[in-house]
């Protein structure tokens, strides 16, 4: 078993993967032919013409982005339909024959480029107008098209792929080779990483709700996904059962009975990928999702071991709705407010450094600042390694309590002790009893703990 739990905590993310995980939040842009026959799946039969978007700003989508602190962008250069957002070589269906002929890639990339933003693309492999689609001639026709993306563009820091697979003009049904795909991006942009439901740098969540794990584990079994390296020999009970089941849907993915029946592990962190509207497209009747719903999502990824991939989609005019730029700025405005300013504290560990159960004191300088929330992440170039932790209040004459239970911690972990009313917790809300102390307790872990920090707001 020492030997399995040493393999275990052996498995480290990629550069590019750290990268991806300092981005923290970034925007999906659904924006096309969609966007103005009020549909979600195109065809592939639409008129190019009728691509119009006469205001077209993708520095006002960014100025919205930012607003929210999102960090990156991935656009949507080809939906389903077919339609692409550059004037590719390739296909006549695209903004080279639209109304509105402007190269909506090059011009958000610049954008970006200008906000200091990271920029990424999404190219679907479902093509429902190309007549090469289900022929082996479709696969070199994906590459030229993913090659004009990674070399005209400048850096890109995520490509995103579905797997969405239907007949297409021909009735014919594609399959897509993703290892060239892969070794393509590998070639050309290196520092990217590669989003698709089986890896190889960042898998789907499951669900496009914004729902989420109570414990999200990077470290998953191979069989999960197919197309990320393996970075172990297979689990102690690998001969005695079958993982070909596992799927992204599933709510244990990481743990450790699971991970002996594997034949090998891989570094594979979650994005939840969700909408700011009910639909991806932009649709005039909908309005954006509540704020406290949108800030509950972004504290259940962000700060949840994942990271938050939130559409914003466009309208017909080219810009970012109204109604959702505000709704954008009052998340910004929201985070920045509950978890922009640090309480001064020290941390003290307690016992010896480097054993699998800790713990750590936090003194609270100023005890009439009442902490809402306590943040702890991983040094994960050790690997993820917290299975169960728990926060307690000390204070005069108070017995340790847990005002705080979780599981795994990874990446970031945003522990929301109470939202501001005496209600949702009263041991901690004490006027007589203010917290002067706060312990972590790391009650279990694979291996020695490594806390990168821990920050209390």
């Amino acid at each position: 078993m020492k030997a399995f739990l040493n393999e275990l905590i052996s498995v480290v993310p990629s550069e590019r993967q750290l990268r991806w995980y300092e981005t923290e939040m970034y925007a999906f842009v659904h924006f096309g032919v969609n966007t103005f026959t009020d549909r979600e799946w195109g065809d592939g039969k639409e008129d190019e013409k009728v691509f119009a978007p006469r205001k077209l700003d993708c520095r006002q989508w960014v100025r919205a982005m930012k607003a929210a602190g999102m960090k990156g962008m991935v656009l949507t250069a080809k939906h389903h339909d077919g339609f692409c957002l550059w004037p590719t070589k390739y296909t006549e269906h695209c903004v080279r024959n639209a109304s509105v002929t402007r190269d909506v890639v090059g011009e958000a990339a610049e954008a970006c480029r200008e906000a200091g933003m990271k920029f990424g693309v999404y190219l679907s492999p479902w093509d429902r107008n190309s007549p090469l689609y289900g022929t082996e001639a479709y696969n070199d026709y994906f590459c030229n098209q993913l090659t004009e993306l990674l070399t005209q563009y400048g850096d890109i820091f995520c490509v995103w792929f579905d797997n969405a697979c239907a007949e297409g003009p021909n009735g014919k049904k594609q399959v897509y080779d993703f290892p060239r795909y892969i070794r393509l991006i590998r070639e050309l942009q290196p520092g990217a990483v590669i989003f698709n439901d089986f890896g190889p740098d960042v898998r789907w969540c499951g669900n496009e709700g914004g729902l989420t794990r109570e414990n999200e584990w990077s470290v998953v079994p191979s069989e999960l996904v197919k197309y990320s390296e393996i970075q172990t020999g297979p689990g102690p009970r690998a001969e005695e059962g079958d993982l070909s089941f596992l799927y992204s849907t599933g709510k244990d993915l990481g743990s450790l009975s699971l991970a002996s029946f594997s034949r090998g592990l891989c570094f594979t962190p979650c994005e939840i990928n969700t909408s700011i509207r009910r639909g991806w497209f932009w649709h005039s009747e909908e309005d954006p999702r509540p704020l406290d719903l949108l800030y509950q999502i972004y504290l259940n990824s962000v700060g949840g071991n994942a990271c938050l991939h939130l559409n914003i989609p466009p309208d017909r005019d080219g810009l970012v709705d109204e109604r959702d730029v505000r709704r954008l700025r009052e998340l910004g405005n929201l985070i920045q407010r509950e978890l922009g300013t640090e309480l001064p504290v020290e941390i003290r560990q307690r016992g010896r450094t480097g054993i699998i159960q800790a713990e750590y004191e936090i003194l609270l300088r100023n005890p009439e600042k009442i902490p809402k929330y306590v943040v702890l992440s991983e040094d994960l170039t050790k690997g993820q390694r917290v299975e169960s932790f728990q926060i307690l209040k000390e204070a005069e004459g108070f017995d340790q309590y847990p005002i705080f239970q979780g599981g795994t911690v990874g990446y970031r972990k945003i522990c929301r002790l109470f939202d501001g009313t005496e209600e949702q917790n009263p041991l901690l809300f004490s006027p007589d009893r203010p917290a002067e102390k706060l312990v972590v307790r790391i009650a279990a872990a694979r291996g020695p703990v490594h806390l990168k920090d821990i920050r209390v707001f």
